[in-house]
């Protein structure tokens, strides 16, 4: 019982102390970004754009250390990581990614930091409207996404396509600097409840948008280096992954890295053109059916090493 107790006050501590320090790296970080970001605003000068988001680059890498040196609050923490040989600093990437929970990006950013240019996100409208967070990531030319529902789009024809014409103004800004566009294709985080919802044919997964990612190859493909397809699981920590990094209990973070050429076959007009945009769906459902079985695979093997 005693120990139950002492268990239970140690992760009360940890999630109080990681709340606390995740909240002063975030304000320490962000202002000097954002206030960079209103000098951009205010200076209409391409060589001081460039030097502006240079500096708002590094500090984004000083809040990924931060980071990192929060997980060290994970005493039992371990890594499986397989594919990160051979990625660089100086390439353009396009990473998706499956999506189950906040802790997704910290890991992004802490994982990628020191290999590949700093993680641009595809963000949720709502988003924005976070203390420090909405106006730094605005500030890093993040775009930020609405989403419309059906019956909506029904009724306001004229909002639709407003995605993907965010998609190509944001992406436009990144040809000028080695970047890392980030999209968590499925759109959401994967629950069982909104797998049933949406009916998805997947097990682990939310079926895949694939607007964001065809728009994004569209506007930069000829610049993007490669695709990276990463793959990502929390197999002792899957109920509440966030929840239990806070309170210092993750114990395992597995991630798969799959380098993907940027096929010329996947460049094309995807909200005009009903032909490219039924294969490009093919593709990257048949992607998130390889993903599926990855996912499968590395539950099952930790399953069996815990018994």
């Amino acid at each position: 019982m005693n120990i139950i107790i002492m268990s239970r006050l140690i992760a009360a501590i940890t999630l109080f102390l990681s709340i606390a320090l995740t909240i002063l790296v975030t304000i320490f970080c962000s202002v000097p970004i954002i206030l960079a970001g209103i000098i951009k605003l205010l200076m209409p000068f391409p060589a001081a754009w460039r030097v502006i988001s240079t500096f708002c680059n590094f500090m984004m890498y000083c809040w990924c250390e931060g980071l990192a040196a929060l997980l060290k609050l994970n005493p039992h923490l371990k890594w499986d990581v397989e594919g990160l040989e051979g990625l660089s600093k100086k390439n353009w990437y396009l990473l998706i990614c499956n999506h189950y929970s906040w802790a997704d990006i910290v890991v992004l950013c802490v994982l990628f930091r020191k290999h590949i240019p700093m993680n641009k996100y595809f963000l949720k409208q709502q988003l924005a409207w976070i203390p420090f967070i909405g106006l730094a990531c605005w500030a890093l030319d993040m775009p930020f996404m609405r989403r419309y529902s059906r019956s909506y789009l029904l009724r306001h024809p004229e909002r639709r396509g407003k995605d993907v014409e965010t998609t190509r103004r944001s992406c436009e800004k990144f040809r000028h600097h080695p970047t890392t566009i980030v999209n968590f294709v499925e759109g959401s985080r994967f629950t069982e409840a909104k797998s049933q919802q949406l009916r998805s044919p997947f097990k682990h997964l939310l079926p895949p948008k694939a607007a964001g990612v065809a728009m994004a190859l569209n506007v930069l493909g000829a610049q993007f280096d490669k695709m990276l397809n990463v793959t990502l699981c929390y197999p002792e920590n899957n109920a509440t992954p966030f929840f239990d990094m806070l309170s210092g209990k993750l114990t395992r973070i597995v991630v798969r890295i799959d380098l993907l050429p940027v096929a010329e076959e996947l460049h094309g007009d995807y909200v005009n053109d009903k032909n490219f945009k039924r294969q490009f769906q093919l593709w990257l459902n048949a992607l998130w059916s390889e993903k599926d079985n990855l996912l499968k695979a590395i539950k099952q093997q930790y399953n069996k090493a815990g018994q």
